[in-house]
């Protein structure tokens, strides 16, 4: 087991915090992967965790959402608390938790429906609307704010998996708005397209910031730079050091820090 490190905190931030994890620890079967993370999400601003693999970003992210749930051999322990309420108490919903926190994957993981019905469906299932007309208004609107709905709007009842990989990442995102998230979670949201796909959905991030706090696990230090206002360096299942991103990549405060950013290891 690693020693409990101290993290380097640098500038904190000025605004509300919106979710706060205290000394979380997450555990598969005997072997742990999280050592007492202690790490403030500030509401409407952008978080970057970077790391290398495997130091514990992802699955420090996945808790935020109790997606680690499904895990049957994975163990949390500390607290996450969003807007001062637990959200691992036993009277909270982990699927109506998921609709308060979404996620946005790796690989786009469009539904095998329609572009309407990809955006319709968590409304459905939550019950946000009670019309057709309602729902109509609901599924524009979360395209329009996903910035695609001006290049599949002649087309909602195409199936949503033969739009390309940008389009689809941008379809992802827009079935998480549509159920009215306050956190929206993206696990390397980028990874997996070509680069003017990434510019969009980089202008979008700092579109959506304005309404929504969110998280982004990236392996480009280049993207967080762009992206976050706030990051957090992850390595070996601690959170080594985080602060203003600005702060981070240009004056860190850990050595580990500067040999991640700078190439030495990772």
């Amino acid at each position: 087991m690693a020693a409990v490190e101290q993290v380097v905190q640098s500038e904190p931030g000025t605004g509300r915090v919106k979710m706060r994890g205290d000394n979380v620890r997450v555990y598969y079967g005997e072997k742990q992967a999280l050592f007492d993370v202690n790490l403030d999400i500030y509401e409407r601003e952008v978080t970057a965790l970077i790391g290398p693999s495997g130091c514990g970003k992802s699955t420090f992210l996945r808790c935020l959402n109790r997606m680690n749930d499904v895990v049957e051999i994975c163990r949390v322990e500390g607290s996450i608390t969003m807007d001062g309420q637990d959200i691992y108490a036993k009277d909270v919903d982990p699927v109506h938790l998921r609709a308060q926190v979404g996620m946005v994957f790796q690989k786009p993981n469009p539904f095998p429906k329609s572009i309407y019905d990809n955006v319709a469906y968590g409304p459905r299932i939550h019950g946000l609307v009670s019309s057709k007309s309602q729902l109509d208004d609901l599924v524009e609107e979360s395209l329009r704010k996903a910035s695609i709905w001006e290049e599949v709007k002649d087309r909602l009842d195409a199936p949503g998996t033969g739009l390309s990989g940008g389009q689809q990442q941008r379809l992802c995102i827009a079935r998480a708005i549509a159920v009215k998230p306050e956190v929206i979670l993206m696990d390397e949201p980028c990874s997996a397209l070509d680069p003017i796909a990434t510019a969009k959905i980089e202008d979008l991030i700092h579109e959506l910031r304005e309404n929504y706090t969110i998280v982004i696990v990236t392996h480009s230090m280049q993207q967080a730079a762009r992206v976050s206002q706030k990051t957090a360096f992850f390595h070996l299942g601690n959170l080594v050091e985080v602060g203003d991103t600005e702060k981070i990549f240009t004056n860190p405060e850990d050595e580990r820090t500067q040999g991640y950013i700078t190439g030495r290891f990772g």
